[in-house]
């Protein structure tokens, strides 16, 4: 038998019943493949959609955010409680806790991982937020309005402190950095957004670092202690991909495996998509690693694709077409009552132009690059965000001008 026929048989397995694993698989029944398809979930829940964590189901308003697939339905077959600890790539197979799973074509969609502060390792009353379990044990903590202290002032973050607030909460917000979204938008663009804790009647504490966590407290490297009935650490996330050591595939220094242009990676057979993997866009001319909900809603069409496209090449039934996966990054939250959205990338060299009055409800900001908009942040402008974002598709020349006049329509704004 040959290793083209073999891959064939042994179908897909896609490791990570996450967003991204579970659109994998639900875009390559969609797109015709017929063999057969393993989702690997670690977890023993029904996959789920994770935004809803830090709002409805954090709240108590839902129970759970199943994804609405029928995996049987689909001929998907779905092993929960599996966890992946190793890849040999030569074997093609899979280690996991419940014994080695070979493959033919292989999708790693592990997602990513919370950091956790050294400080507060171990330590009870400390949580993370990031799966259905952390939700659960959080919702007692909110229900009984309790004293909170979040670490990290980032969007994960602000929404939190969003729905502790909303629950009677007491809360303060610690953050090492000198500002809020530090490592995301540039200071003029996140002091107003900084207001917006003093608004919601949550105390923000910049430039301090927590030492650590003991007897209902939270200790500041600065000596300062602030009471705590639980701190809740949401400092960001790095990808689930340590269990990838001396596997072959190359990972860069984030740790993300550094897929290629069509999401293939350098094992053979392997493709990678979501927030464990980063991809090189030819459109910002740099590697990215995009954490959001929409990246790992839109890659996986197109590892379908390409998994697609290379099974009919080994079969002698159509050439093989890649796919190039190049998106226009985006994301929203949902913070402090207002609805703030991003697309694209910026970077520090690009120009900012301002569009409204950040002390009013709603208003927008836009990067230039080139002349060209490469990236629009808006609070409640959905308007420009739709436009903003098929404006960086299409690379379109904008007059700044004409784009700083928030009563001008973004797509008006074209030369």
């Amino acid at each position: 038998m040959s290793e083209q026929t073999e891959q064939t048989q042994s179908g897909v397995v896609i490791a990570g019943a996450g967003m991204a694993g579970v659109q994998t698989a639900v875009a390559l029944r969609e797109q015709g493949f017929t063999g057969p398809v393993t989702l690997l979930g670690a977890e023993p829940h029904q996959p789920y959609d994770r935004p809803p964590l830090s709002k409805a189901i954090l709240l108590g308003k839902a129970e759970d955010s199943a994804f609405d697939v029928d995996f049987d339905g689909l001929g998907i077959e779905l092993r929960l409680g599996t966890e992946v600890t190793g890849l040999r790539g030569a074997d093609r197979e899979l280690d996991t806790e419940a014994g080695p799973v070979p493959y033919g074509r292989l999708v790693l969609a592990t997602g990513a991982v919370p950091l956790t502060l050294p400080a507060t390792a171990g330590v009870r009353g400390v949580h993370l937020l990031r799966t259905l379990d952390d939700a659960a044990r959080l919702r007692p903590v909110l229900a009984a309005a309790d004293r909170v202290v979040v670490v990290g002032a980032g969007w994960i973050g602000a929404e939190f402190a969003t729905a502790a607030r909303t629950a009677g909460c007491a809360v303060t917000v610690v953050e090492a950095a000198d500002r809020v979204l530090s490592g995301a938008l540039p200071a003029e663009v996140a002091a107003p957004m900084a207001r917006w804790y003093e608004e919601a009647g949550a105390e923000l504490i910049t430039g301090a670092r927590v030492a650590g966590v003991e007897d209902g407290r939270v200790r500041l490297a600065d000596g300062r202690t602030l009471p705590a009935g639980a701190v809740v650490v949401g400092i960001g996330a790095r990808p689930a991909t340590g269990w990838l050591a001396g596997s072959g595939v190359e990972l860069g220094p984030d740790g993300s495996v550094t897929a290629d242009a069509h999401l293939r990676t350098s094992l053979p057979g392997v493709y990678a998509v979501g927030d464990c993997s980063s991809f090189p866009s030819a459109r910002y001319g740099e590697r990215l690693l995009v954490h959001h909900w929409d990246n790992a809603l839109q890659g996986p069409r197109v590892v379908a694709a390409n998994i697609l496209a290379a099974e009919g090449a080994a079969t002698a039934l159509a050439e093989a077409v890649d796919e190039v996966y190049d998106p226009v990054p985006y994301f929203w939250s949902e913070q402090f009552g207002r609805f703030v959205q991003y697309a694209g990338h910026h970077g520090g060299a690009d120009t900012l132009v301002w569009r409204g009055d950040p002390a009013e409800p709603s208003w927008s900001v836009c990067w230039l690059r080139d002349g060209a908009l490469a990236a629009v942040l808006a609070v409640g402008r959905p308007r420009d965000l739709a436009q903003g974002r098929r404006l960086i598709e299409s690379a379109a020349a904008l007059d700044p001008d004409r784009l700083a006049d928030p009563a001008v329509a973004l797509k008006a704004a074209t030369t």
